[in-house]
């Protein structure tokens, strides 16, 4: 497809030309259609003279009008089309210009209506929810998902405020990545959003939501039947909000509410400005899992304050909200388990490697070429855990967190409401240095080769390994004894962390090989560690891609089951992907991916028909 635009690969808007300041939209939420209907005024600075025509990112919308509107009031309409859709990216919204346009501000009104197969919407039916009494529409937006919701400059590159006023059935609650300015009795809710935001991040959810307070600005919304639950597992939000505070600078969002979505949301989160979005998939019920919750909270600053430029520097926006994320864990429960969270995740990215990238291995680069594929193709735990391990390396080297934190809190500063690439980064780093003891160590981060080179990264850090080390000798016992050892073995049933037990789980399954992978020392592992009523989505996930890798087909119900109880890709990518290689459960997958795929978002059906080899 080549590079769309100058500024964005994946975009065919020009931010260079023309930027969006704010934008004004009304949407009516149409459940019996499944669409939105309604309309967006964009408050554009024009940035070149005489511009022939705005170019906007559309997927699959329905525009019906178009018009400049002009300070006394009057509209003028204008001339638009659409080009012909570029496959997995959208295509162009062309809006005509009067010739001789000026520099400046520029108001143009689209009227709109979005498909109802808009790839960033999931509207489920009352008996796909949890209450089962009425419907429930979400959003996910990011990496490009945008622009089939909104004709939009649909690039992290431009940033703006939005207002939105949203019509929808009285009996449900629309929430929106924005301070609420209104709930009306009728149905409207109206909002706001001071903060400057890309279009990824964007974000509605109307549905069966009631909230409970665990915070000075913080609520959990959740479907009823579990909002108590939820109160419960994230009570730990406002410690986590004051953590990243001290580390990254003041808040500047206002608010910092969580909505549990339902089993169809296809992420472990969003960083929805104001509003985190979270996959129901955390209630472990003791908590364990809600380190997602402090990588969503980081992202106030590294990824939505400060955000990438354009998907091919990701690692900007998800590394460094993982090392914030580590840090914040660092201060809730000390540096071992800081180190020992880094070291889990490199556990997870060699996986990655392995399996999503094996036939890709130039999508394992820090910083990726997106000109000849969208960044959902380019999506995995990449940047998140190589970025961040090229961050803590750069920390240790120059004489660790007293001395890096300063600096992050500075870049955070120097770039705020801004978009950024990689050198930016690196010229903030060396401007900081440079004139201190410290300029010397600058010269030995070799850029290219964390930057450019495939595979895990080249140096990892030297990680306090205490918590690690349980986990890794587990590993080494049930790969290499035989079931009948391993009953008389009394390490194996040392207490272990529900984290140790994950990351043992992980480290089992990246073995070459595991003696006796059968039936049998499954049973003995499932048994040993109460494997069979955990609640832990994490450990369940690791557990079926264990049964899996033994063949044991008898218990193929039961991973379709899980695979199919939620479309967190995380988990179930991985599953339809062993099993899509596994001759004989092939077929039972692509049957049932078939069958529940219109459950599932865009996002998730796009990346697992690849997965399968059906597209």
């Amino acid at each position: 497809m080549g590079r769309l635009s100058k500024v964005d690969p994946s975009s065919f808007s020009e931010p260079e030309r023309i930027a969006t300041k704010h934008s004004a939209l009304k949407w009516t939420v149409d459940f019996s259609n499944t669409k939105l209907l309604g309309s967006v005024i964009h408050h554009f600075n024009v940035l070149e003279a005489n511009l022939p025509a705005i170019l906007l990112d559309v997927r699959d919308i329905n525009v019906k009008s178009a018009s400049i509107l002009c300070s006394g009031g009057s509209a003028i309409p204008i001339d638009y089309f659409v080009s012909d859709p570029v496959e997995d990216i959208g295509a162009k919204l062309i809006l005509e210009l009067p010739e001789s346009t000026a520099k400046g501000d520029l108001l143009v009104h689209l009227d709109y209506e979005t498909s109802n197969r808009a790839s960033g919407l999931q509207w489920l039916t009352p008996e796909q929810t949890l209450g089962k009494q009425h419907p429930y529409v979400f959003s996910q937006f990011q990496p490009i998902h945008a622009r089939s919701v909104l004709p939009c400059q649909d690039t992290p590159a431009v940033k703006f405020t939005y207002e939105a006023t949203v019509e929808h059935p009285k009996e449900l609650t629309a929430l929106m990545s924005a301070l609420v300015v209104e709930r009306k009795e009728t149905g409207v809710t109206t909002f706001k959003q001071e903060v400057p935001i890309p279009s990824s991040l964007l974000a509605i959810a109307v549905g069966d939501l009631v909230s409970r307070t665990i915070g000075s600005i913080s609520k959990v919304w959740s479907e009823p039947l579990i909002v108590d639950a939820c109160a419960e597992e994230f009570s730990q939000t406002s410690q986590m909000l004051q953590a990243a505070s001290d580390i990254c600078g003041p808040y500047v969002w206002k608010r910092y509410d969580l909505v549990i979505m339902p089993p169809s949301f296809p992420l472990g989160g969003m960083e929805n400005p104001c509003l985190t979005f979270l996959t129901p998939t955390v209630l472990a019920g003791d908590k364990s899992l809600v380190d997602v919750v402090a990588h969503e909270i980081a992202h106030s600053w590294t990824g939505n304050l400060v955000t990438n430029k354009n998907f091919e520097h990701f690692w900007l926006n998800e590394g460094f909200t993982v090392f914030v994320e580590t840090k914040i864990v660092g201060r809730l429960h000390g540096s071992k388990e800081r180190d020992f969270h880094m070291m889990r995740n490199l556990t997870e990215l060699e996986d990655c490697i392995h399996t999503q990238f094996a036939t890709r291995p130039e999508l394992t680069k820090l910083v990726v070429d997106l000109s000849y594929c969208g960044p959902d193709d380019a999506f995995s735990c990449v940047p998140y855990i190589k970025g961040s391990t090229f961050l803590r390396y750069i920390e240790d080297l120059l004489g660790g967190p007293e001395v890096f934190e300063p600096f992050l809190r500075s870049y955070l500063q120097k770039f705020a409401y801004k978009s950024v690439i990689t050198d930016d980064f690196k010229g903030a780093l060396y401007d900081y240095f440079i004139k201190t003891d410290k300029k010397d160590k600058l010269t030995e981060i070799d850029w290219d080769l964390w930057l450019h080179q495939e595979g895990l990264p080249p140096i990892i850090p030297n990680f306090d390994e205490t918590l690690a080390d349980v986990s890794k000798q587990l590993a080494k016992l049930w790969s290499t004894k035989s079931t009948a050892d391993l009953r008389g073995d009394t390490d194996i049933s040392k207490p272990i962390s529900s984290h140790q037990l994950i990351d043992f789980l992980g480290r089992l399954i990246e073995c070459q090989e595991i003696v006796e992978l059968n039936e049998e020392k499954i049973e003995l592992l499932e048994s040993t560690y109460n494997l069979k009523s955990t609640k832990n989505a994490e450990v369940r996930f690791r557990v079926m891609r264990l049964v899996i890798r033994a063949r044991l087909l008898k218990r193929i119900d039961e991973i379709i089951a899980f695979a199919n109880s939620n479309f967190r890709m995380k988990f179930c990518r991985p599953i339809y992907r062993d099993l899509g290689q596994w001759p004989e459960a092939n077929p039972i997958a692509v049957e049932s991916f078939q069958r529940v795929k219109d459950q599932m978002m865009a996002l998730c059906v796009y990346t697992i028909e690849k997965d399968l080899g059906l597209k």
